[in-house]
């Protein structure tokens, strides 16, 4: 745990070697990576945490002063202690927080891998309705059902990301704290919401970065990671074939196989890394990589 002005935050590290610095997304805490720190089999030293309003990290934000400035202090707080360079590794709306902390430039990053960053504002300016719409209705149907009071709103949200029926079959605990912290989860929207990403801005991300989605995710976000690439210039895209939204759980060596190979480019070869790499990936390499 660090202690912090502003609050504590969540952090705990194992394992040797290179770091990596693990940001879950809403709903979760550092438990989240467990699956993934067992892929590795100890080969990196795994520094873990939880954004704020979740485990032990305190809120920051309140609502109407939601900037993600403040989820990116709290991002910060902890690579300071983790000490030296970092692979930043994010996911879900941790992904669009970590990606906050590259374009800040505050902290040593190694590489940054996003994994199915809620990045919406992709979508401004494309011409693809179909996608804004999707994100339009799930959005205003699940903030609709939460200020009527349904406690289990934010099924909607799972189940748009990760397919029909998944909130429902996740363990009875899991499923609780989903609903508890469903209040912390609408504040991330805002946040989200409120983030201006343009090409300009994404230009100016020097760190190698590796963006992760899946080929079975709702086509939506598939297209807002795809265009978030697109507009990095030292970014790659890896599909990861049958998973989606819930990936570091459900396929976590694939996606541990692909970050470590990422890690390990830029370790080794930080001028160039990327250059093995084409600009798309899929989860069919990820089975050799590691």
């Amino acid at each position: 745990m660090i202690e912090d002005i502003s609050g504590n935050i969540d952090y705990e590290e194992s394992g040797t070697g290179p770091t990596m610095v693990l940001v879950p997304g809403s709903c979760s805490t550092g438990a989240a990576w467990r699956p993934m720190i067992a892929a590795w089999e100890n080969r990196f030293r795994c520094v873990t945490t939880s954004l704020p309003g979740y485990g032990g990290t305190a809120e920051r934000r309140i609502p109407g002063d939601s900037s993600i400035s403040l989820e990116a202090e709290t991002l910060e707080s902890v690579i300071r202690k983790a000490g030296g360079r970092v692979h930043l590794v994010g996911h879900s709306f941790g992904g669009l927080v970590a990606l906050a902390v590259a374009l800040r430039g505050q902290a040593r990053l190694a590489s940054l891998t996003v994994i199915e960053a809620p990045a919406v504002m992709m979508l401004d300016g494309s011409g693809e309705m179909q996608h804004i719409r999707a994100f339009g209705e799930m959005t205003g149907g699940y903030f609709a059902a939460f200020r009527d009071g349904k406690a289990d709103a934010i099924e909607a949200l799972i189940d748009f990301f990760a397919g029909a029926g998944t909130f429902a079959s996740w363990p009875p605990r899991v499923r609780a704290y989903a609903m508890a912290t469903t209040p912390v989860n609408i504040l991330d929207w805002e946040t989200a919401f409120d983030y201006p990403l343009t090409a300009e801005v994404l230009a100016q991300v020097e760190v190698p970065t590796l963006v992760i989605r899946g080929g079975e995710s709702h086509p939506a976000m598939q297209r807002v990671n795809e265009i978030l690439s697109e507009r990095m210039t030292r970014a790659t895209l890896a599909t990861i074939e049958g998973a989606a939204h819930f990936m570091i759980a459900t396929h976590a060596a694939e996606v541990a196989r692909l970050v470590a190979l990422h890690a390990h480019r830029a370790e080794t070869a930080p001028a160039d890394v990327g250059a093995g790499f084409s600009r798309q990936a899929t989860g069919v390499m990820a089975g050799k990589l590691f």
